[in-house]
């Protein structure tokens, strides 16, 4: 129950995505997403024995509005430009690289938790690993965040010209007026 707070995204990501995505484009939403992630991930680096539910809270709540921001732009980035017929697998391939993803990260975030606490089971082992472990997704979501932050940099083919989809759109509504 404690962690429920973190699952936000599924209360707001159906309602603010179509509003970001439309305001800001999906590269802004996603960029605001991961940084947000970076600065929950980084409240959570100084955990102490003595934090209570309370003092963990504002990073769960950054956390969950972080997914709400970015997860539904990638899903619309993943899918934006691939014909009907195809529409199944790249959402199964953007699911499939989702589920991947988290399992690697957890992987390493274990291993990384295991290598610092070495064996020892005093509370101040085990919190040295978890502050090594939090820096593993720190890292990944704060380099995710770089490469998307390029991508504003750089105009895509998609930002510049619409999809072939949009133009077929656009010539059927042109024919039938």
């Amino acid at each position: 129950m404690a962690l429920l707070i973190a699952g936000i995204d599924a209360i707001l990501a159906p309602t603010v995505t179509p509003w970001l995505v439309r305001t800001f484009g999906n590269v802004r939403g996603i960029l605001a997403g991961m940084v947000l992630g970076v600065i929950a991930y980084a409240t959570f680096v100084r955990v102490g024995e003595d934090w209570s539910y309370g003092m963990m809270l504002p990073g769960l709540v950054l956390i969950g509005l972080a997914f709400s921001l970015a997860y539904g732009p990638l899903t619309i980035a993943a899918t934006d430009g691939v014909d009907e017929a195809g529409q199944g697998l790249a959402g199964g391939l953007l699911n499939a690289s989702v589920q991947f993803g988290g399992a690697l990260m957890l992987a390493v975030v274990t291993a990384v938790n295991v290598i610092v606490t070495d064996d020892d089971p005093t509370g101040a082992a085990r919190l040295d690993g978890y502050r090594a472990a939090l820096v593993v997704p720190l890292v990944g979501v704060a380099i995710g965040a770089a490469i998307t932050a390029a991508g504003l940099r750089r105009p895509t083919a998609s930002a510049v010209a619409p999809s072939a989809a949009a133009v077929a759109e656009i010539r059927a509504d042109a024919e039938a007026a």
